[in-house]
Parts: C-alpha cells; structure tokens; sequence
C-alpha cells in the first residue's frame, strides 16, 4: 500500500465521523426567541411565530439537533381587529413574542406578552404533546418576561436594560401586590462603554438556577457592534448581581443554557440571516469558577459533537398531498394561517384530497387578505410547488402562491371579467408591480417559487407549467429582504381574496416543499 493511500485508510473512521457530526446552524429556518428545558431525556422547545396562527409553537428533540413540532399553546392568541386583518388593521410584527418554556411539578408552561392584547398570556397542561392548555392571562404586558419557579413561589423577570422582577400569584392571574422591583438597574452595562447610551438595551430574560446559583441571561446590541450574549449571577434571587459578557461572536446571541443526561451544558441561540429569518444555534458551555464559558475559545463552532442534523420536513416543514382520512379535518402542524383564520371559509373535506379556499371579506391587498395559508422557508435553498384548480373563480379573485413578508413577491391567477391571466407581483421596493401577465384557459395550472439564501443571496424567482413537468419563469427575480414591520423570515403562502365579490372558491391539489 503507497503512504498516500495508508494515511487516508487511517482517515477514513475520521471523516466519517465528522461527517456524522451535527453542523450549525442547527435549523436554516425562522426558529427565533427559543426557551428549552429537558425533561428525563427530552428536549422540548417553543419559539416565537408572531402575528401567525396557531401561536408559540412546540418542537420536541431527543438530541438537541433534530427536532419535530409537536404543539401550539393557543389556536387563537385574542380577537381584536390586527390579530383578524380586520377594518384596515394588522398585526404584522406583534401577535404574540418571545415565550418562556418551563416544568414544573409535572405541568409544562408557556408565557408570552402581546402588545395586541396589552397583556402577559400563562398556558399550562400536563401534556405538552396533546393538552388541553389551561389559559391565564393577566395585565401589565412583561416584555421578553422569564417564568421562574423556585422556592414554592412564582416569579416573573421582564424589561430592556432595567429588569424587573415580581411575583405572581398561585392562580397565575396577576401580580401579587407590593413585589415588584428593579432587580438590576442596567443589564447592558457590561456590554457597552461607558460612554455608549444607544444600541438595543439588554432583554431577551432567561432565568436558571444551577447549582444553588442563578443565572440570568440577556441580550445586548452596542452601537457600533453586535448581538451580545451577557450573563449575571446571584447566590440569591434577590442578588446582588455581577454581569459579564459571555459570548460576541458572529452576532449569535439570545437565548439560555441547557443541560444533557450525561452532563454536557450548551447554549441555546439564534443569529439573523438575512430574508430566512433568525435561525438556532447550539454553542457549547463550559463552566470555569462558576461561570458558564460560552464557545470554542470565544467562537461558535460550525460542528457540534452531536448527532447529524437530518431532514427538516416533516419535523419544522411539511409537504402536503390534502389527503385525510375520513373524519379527519386538521392541517399538519407545520402549516399556520396568516393572523386568525376565518374558520368556515377553508376545508380539506369539501372536496376529497383537496384544499378548498373561499373568499370572504373584500380587498385588493395581498398583505390585507384573509387565509393565506403559510409555512416557514428553508435554508440554504428551497423550492414550493403547487398544483391549483381555478374554474369556480369570480370576477376580481386573485389566488396563487406567495413568498410572504412586507417586501413580498407571488404568482398567482387573476380573474377579470370572465377572463383569467397568470400574474407576477414583486413588491420588493416596498410598493407591489406587475411585472408579467400571460392568459390562461386552463383551469388547472402549476406554479413554483424556488428560493437562494445560501451566503445571504435572499433571490427567489417564480415558475409555471401547464403538466406539472416542463417549467417557464414569469417576471423576474424577487431580492428579499427581512424587514422589521413583519419582524419575519419569508413564508411560503397559498391565498385566494376577492376584490369585487365574494363567495368565489379555488382548489389546491399538493403542496410540494424540496429542500436543497
């Protein structure tokens, strides 16, 4: 055997247990704002969705790297006019945001805040899989809040820069009288310099107790800088506090410490990637004079020492034929509409293996249309086709597929008169342009959106086909771009609203999601 053959035969077990390691980011999609806690050997997990619905959803791991939605904590986050896109209003951005995800004496609860509803929403159950979610919600609205159990009391730890705590009461229906207080006075403070007043004050409150210590984690943004990772630590809840900066590397930040069964600590964060939204990351933590050490000296490592990242679909994404069995009229948890959902205008049952979409109320807006049915996009690149039926379209529908965000693009049918054309809308200026429009006599027509995020691309482009095989681009290239008035990664979306009048229906026959 030559040298070169014997070194790489001994290279060999290697590579291909490098290969076997999982990479980061842990999941390329809009995974943001994660709250984790184990339980035995599983991992559970909720995240931030916003303004879509269901709300605060749950993922469920049992290796910290591949995970699967399990839940939602609520169908239904409140009914004012933005969480229904309701006489001109939205809650595009709100909704609901960062959750806090904790177990306790064998229930599991979620928290969350909503500037819509002006109030803190505790959902509480002893199955985190199936439910039911027992609700409580209470004002004032505790921003970025952390739940916190600890000796047999209930506390909450919210705020930006000033952090506050208070206690709440048993029945979780408010704030027990005469405990709120200033628990540290400026959280950003070991993150800025002294003479630096601006930037994004700490936040983003996860509180741990390890080891007879507490551990307070929070977020920072110095002017000039990037995302911070702070920790402070107490020997008692009350502190005082000592804070230090714990991890500024790549702007990965936001988030909290977890533990394995076999003693291993990570921390769980988030890094924003352009138009696919805020993505997870696992950093590995190691604890020197009772601190955790957050990185590979100071660096977040692009492969973990755990098991390889598999697919994502059907864990966070899913593609979907419409096919139920009899008596089964869900969607599968990947799927969340676009604020509240008009519940009798959209069904799988109506019409076997198909996905029916009536219109309701009128509008001439994509953004301000009802039931357009959404699922996260993939990184580094994905593609999304759909086969629709239009022939029970009226005059003024416009129904289609979507890339979903303010600067948005889609391509869909249009009907005018008794006339029907293929459209392609790009609003990445901000304002929505045609920019191709082809007629079409078929009434049934496939459609597909193909998106580049890799090394922050953030192109989509748009296709049709008249067989579901032999595909053209219409209009042109789509430059996304993550905006903060949807404070989202772009969505995949199927939508059908009517201008002129309603009542008129289309039919998807597949959703077929592929990821590159």
């Amino acid at each position: 055997m030559k040298i070169g053959a014997f070194v790489f035969s001994l290279m060999i077990p290697f590579l291909g247990a490098l290969a076997q390691q999982a990479h980061n980011p842990i999941i390329f999609a809009d995974v943001p704002d994660m709250s984790m806690i184990r339980v035995g050997d599983t991992y559970y997990m909720s995240s931030t969705t916003m303004h879509m619905n269901p709300g605060v959803p749950i993922m469920k791991s049992k290796d910290l790297v591949n995970w699967t939605l399990i839940n939602y904590a609520y169908d239904r986050l409140g009914d004012q006019d933005e969480l229904n896109l309701s006489n001109h209003k939205n809650a595009y951005g709100h909704g609901s945001w960062a959750s806090s995800l904790r177990f306790h004496e064998g229930r599991y609860y979620v928290s969350t805040f909503s500037a819509n509803t002006g109030k803190t929403h505790v959902y509480h159950t002893a199955d985190i899989e199936h439910g039911p979610w027992v609700s409580k919600e209470f004002q004032p609205m505790m921003h970025d809040h952390s739940l916190f159990f600890d000796g047999g009391k209930i506390y909450m730890i919210w705020g930006g820069g000033r952090i506050y705590i208070a206690e709440l009461l048993p029945d979780f229906s408010g704030v027990k009288a005469g405990t709120q207080r200033v628990l540290i006075d400026d959280a950003s403070l070991p993150a800025k310099p002294k003479e630096d007043k601006a930037g994004l004050p700490a936040e983003g409150s996860q509180m741990f107790k390890i080891n007879g210590m507490y551990y307070l984690f929070n977020i920072s943004w110095p002017a000039g800088g990037m995302r911070t990772v702070i920790v402070h630590r107490a020997s008692q809840l009350e502190g005082p506090y000592e804070g230090k900066v714990a991890l500024q590397d790549q702007g990965v930040a936001q988030g909290g410490l977890i533990d394995m069964p076999n003693g291993k600590w990570y921390a769980y964060l988030f890094q924003d990637y352009g138009a696919v939204g805020r993505i997870p990351f696992l950093v590995p933590v190691k604890w020197e004079d009772g601190w955790p050490v957050l990185g590979i000296d100071g660096k977040v490592p692009a492969t973990l020492d755990l098991p390889a990242n598999k697919s994502l679909s059907p864990g966070i994404v899913d593609s979907d034929d419409f096919d139920r069995k009899a008596g089964q009229a869900a969607l599968p948890l990947a799927w969340q509409w676009n604020h509240n959902p008009v519940v009798d205008l959209w069904s799988v049952t109506e019409r076997s293996g198909f996905l029916r979409l009536r219109t309701g109320d009128l509008t001439d807006d994509f953004l301000s249309a009802k039931n357009t049915l959404t699922q996260r996009t993939i990184g580094p690149s994905c593609s999304a086709a759909i086969a629709v039926e239009v022939s029970n379209m009226k005059d003024g529908d416009f129904a289609g597929i979507s890339l979903l965000q303010k600067n948005y693009g889609l391509v869909g049918v249009r009907m005018e008169g008794n006339t029907k054309s293929l459209v392609m809308i790009n609003a990445m200026t901000g304002a929505p342009q045609e920019q191709a429009k082809i007629n079409l006599k078929q009434q049934r027509i496939f459609l597909k959106v193909n998106c580049d995020f890799s090394n922050k691309k953030d192109t989509a482009q748009f296709f049709y086909s008249t067989d579901g095989h032999h595909w053209k681009m219409i209009g042109n290239v789509l430059k996304m771009s993550y905006t903060i008035p949807h404070f989202m990664g772009y969505r995949f979306g199927l939508f059908n609203y009517a201008s002129k009048e309603a009542g008129g229906y289309v039919d998807f026959d597949y959703f077929h999601l592929t990821i590159n």
